[in-house]
């Protein structure tokens, strides 16, 4: 059962064994991540230069869900650009946020900014 969803900056913190790691382990097997937060996870570990080939099956087999991201996702992300602009929100956090917003789950990021945000969802910081 889905449970949580994930930002890439989780799901990073979690791949590189930083600091909240262990956080995102223990929901791992109830978390969900839009497909366009996994795009930023594979873009940024490729950049890093982390093989990739497999990652999403491993992580899937251990309960993650990737999400699509719909016509309704992007919609919301959209309308949210005028209550994140000041804190500089990118269209891959808002993804995130739209999920979290559609599927009415707690959102769990590393970005502390997302704390300020006024939205009906809870926000939980990693770190």
């Amino acid at each position: 059962m889905i449970e949580v969803v994930l930002d890439a900056s989780a799901l990073l913190a979690y791949l590189r064994e930083e600091p909240g790691s262990d956080r995102v382990d223990e929901v791992l097997a109830g978390a969900v991540i839009t497909s366009v937060n996994w795009a930023e996870v594979v873009q940024k570990s490729l950049s890093a230069g982390v093989e990739v080939e497999g990652l999403r099956q491993d992580l899937q087999a251990l309960g993650l869900v990737v999400e699509p991201f719909s016509a309704g996702d992007a919609d919301t992300a959209a309308r949210l650009w005028a209550q994140t602009q000041r804190l500089g929100l990118s269209l891959a956090d808002r993804a995130c946020l739209s999920l979290g917003l559609r599927l009415n789950l707690p959102v769990i990021t590393c970005d502390r900014a997302w704390a300020e945000l006024p939205l009906p969802l809870p926000i939980v910081l990693l770190r």
